[in-house]
């Protein structure tokens, strides 16, 4: 997947959730394919871009989820099932 349609992406799923972001960084990540900060900063590993859509779109509404449920209970898991029907 291209950048700018990675950010698109990003930027559709946020809407979705109703959540704001802002920034977003491609970095090389050694342990993991992405994290947020409190600050409102997305930072994706740049090699995400290269895995599958299911994926990647799973990466991205994790990630954005975190800025509203900062940890993984059991609301985490239950928004990630309604937003992702096969997660």
């Amino acid at each position: 997947m291209k950048k700018d349609k990675f950010i698109s992406l990003v930027s559709k799923w946020a809407k979705k959730i109703d959540v704001v972001y802002k920034e977003i960084h491609l970095r090389k990540m050694k342990r993991k394919w992405a994290s947020c900060s409190t600050r409102g900063r997305l930072t994706f590993d740049p090699e995400l871009l290269n895995q599958s859509n299911q994926f990647i779109t799973e990466s991205i509404v994790h990630e954005l989820l975190h800025f509203k449920y900062p940890n993984h209970g059991r609301m985490f898991k239950l928004m990630m099932k309604t937003y992702l029907k096969n997660y």
